[in-house]
């Protein structure tokens, strides 16, 4: 705890954490707080003024990242054409073999495609995959029947975001090493995103609250004012 005093500390020297700040600034001062003695994630962290309990409210979407997540995505394919899915740089590929081990507890992977045929088999596994986040699905483009460029995509750093009950957003953008500029761009594509993805229903304070912070470190608040307008 004493740590992470320190630390924070030092971090509240750089900037006032009661303020809102504009993007630009806000990775600017992120870069100036402490590092830790590991490559931190950094993330974003959204706040709608939507009801997540209201059908028509619901948020959620896919962007790519123009820098990538500075993370090793670990993909598995769902096909009967395993060969082809390796070759096409899935970590692990197959059908009822996959789903076996994956039955039997197996679940050292980041993300599942399937195509949609093997869907109808891999349904069966929602009581595993559903509450790990790790079910194949169309609106994420995880259920696919162009494989190579399902995989290419998630291995380049495309990122899903979805609403959970609190009307929250979580999504990590990039690694402390990434430089401001790139933490800027990779920020800028998931706001955008997250705002195209407003329900056509929904009137209101969209962006309730964006923050900015890397896995060790205080968040900084942006100003929303500029991506609420879209």
């Amino acid at each position: 705890m004493e740590k992470h005093s320190k630390r924070y500390e030092s971090a509240v020297k750089v900037a006032d954490l009661t303020k809102e700040y504009s993007l630009a600034d806000a990775v600017e001062i992120l870069a100036k707080f402490p590092k830790a003695k590991f490559d931190e994630t950094v993330e974003l962290s959204l706040r709608l003024g939507v009801d997540p309990t209201q059908g028509d409210q619901m948020v959620r979407g896919t962007t790519p990242l123009p820098n990538g997540s500075g993370k090793k995505i670990r993909v598995v394919v769902f096909t009967d054409d395993a060969a082809k899915a390796l070759a096409a740089g899935a970590d692990h590929a197959g059908l009822a073999d996959l789903m076996a081990k994956i039955n039997e507890g197996w679940l050292d992977f980041d993300v599942a495609i399937a195509t949609t045929e093997a869907m109808k088999q891999v349904r069966t596994l929602a009581r595993i995959l559903g509450p790990k986040g790790l079910m194949p699905n169309p609106k994420s483009g995880t259920v696919t029947d162009d494989i190579a460029a399902g995989i290419k995509a998630v291995k380049a750093g495309r990122v899903e975001f979805k609403i959970d009950k609190t009307a929250n957003i979580g999504v990590g953008i990039g690694k402390r090493s990434f430089t401001p500029a790139q933490i800027a761009e990779n920020a800028t594509a998931v706001l955008e995103a997250v705002t195209k993805a407003k329900p056509a229903s929904f009137k209101g304070h969209y962006l309730r609250t964006v923050v900015i912070s890397s896995s060790m470190s205080p968040g900084v608040k942006l100003a929303v004012a500029e991506f609420n307008k879209a």
